[in-house]
């Protein structure tokens, strides 16, 4: 089985830009759930890392906005933010184009993806990258699911993307390790940004832990927006992911409403091959 550890962490940038006015206690907690997951990376002996992201107009914008894209660059620059700013590290991240270009060869079978030989990582790869593979010596395979520009995709699409990435990432000989970013909610770049609907979060994260296929294809566009908030769209991610490993039940490593991250943030394995 070439999948060998699947979870979903979360991106805010304020976690590397303003840890300090966190909680202290709350940021050791997520630190050591990072530290946790990272190593659970490692053990598992994943050769090759899949992340699964929302692209914050960074790369993908009104003029070319794809649903679905996996990058398939030689190397990666990181952060695309001013580094100062994002206090994560200027560097250049490798990638494996021979092995994108052949998990896009089985997703083709059954799902549509487009791809791209440049892409800077912006702070949805960057801030979790800076945790996980802080040594940034494991090659990274960027995906991008379109959560931001509506028309956004339908759920259940995300959820055949993710069934589609479990088929081609088990074809190959390679151990992949499979994470999704961002998703519980917030309220980005508005007056309300800061709030956080921690009951939401709650249901939300309990359906991807155990799998809740029903459930979780079930949001509507418009009362995800007026109860996750703009953010919230970012939930395609993790559906993605939590689809790639349907038949296990996870484990949260942490969960706590964080405001002055914007966000509740979440650390959670989905499956441990």
């Amino acid at each position: 089985m070439s999948l060998v550890y699947a979870g979903m962490c979360c991106h805010a940038p304020g976690i590397t830009v303003r840890p300090e006015q966190a909680d202290p206690e709350l940021l050791a907690g997520l630190h050591a759930a990072f530290d946790q997951q990272r190593q659970a990376i490692e053990d598992a002996g994943a050769e090759v890392l899949v992340m699964v992201s929302s692209e914050h107009f960074a790369n993908f914008f009104m003029d070319n906005m794809p649903t679905f894209s996996m990058g398939i660059a030689d190397e990666y620059e990181s952060p695309i933010e001013n580094p100062d700013w994002l206090k994560v590290p200027k560097v250049t991240i490798p990638g494996s184009p021979d092995l994108s270009q052949r998990i896009i060869g089985q997703l083709l079978e059954t799902v549509d993806i487009s791809w791209a030989q440049e892409w800077k990582f912006d702070h949805g790869l960057a801030v979790p990258l800076n945790f996980l593979t802080p040594e940034y010596k494991m090659p990274i395979i960027p995906v991008n699911i379109n959560c931001q520009a509506p028309p956004l995709t339908p759920l259940h699409r995300a959820w055949a993307l993710g069934k589609a990435l479990r088929q081609a990432i088990d074809a190959v000989p390679e151990k992949v390790a499979l994470i999704s970013t961002g998703g519980t909610s917030h309220w980005p770049c508005t007056p309300e940004s800061g709030k956080i609907n921690l009951e939401w979060d709650k249901v939300l994260v309990d359906q991807l832990i155990h799998k809740r296929k029903d459930e979780l294809l079930d949001y509507k566009f418009q009362q995800t927006f007026i109860d996750g908030g703009a953010g919230a769209g970012e939930m395609r991610t993790s559906i993605c992911v939590a689809a790639a490993c349907e038949e296990t039940v996870g484990e949260v490593l942490f969960f706590e409403p964080i405001p002055v991250f914007a966000t509740t943030c979440v650390i959670a394995t989905f499956f441990q091959g």
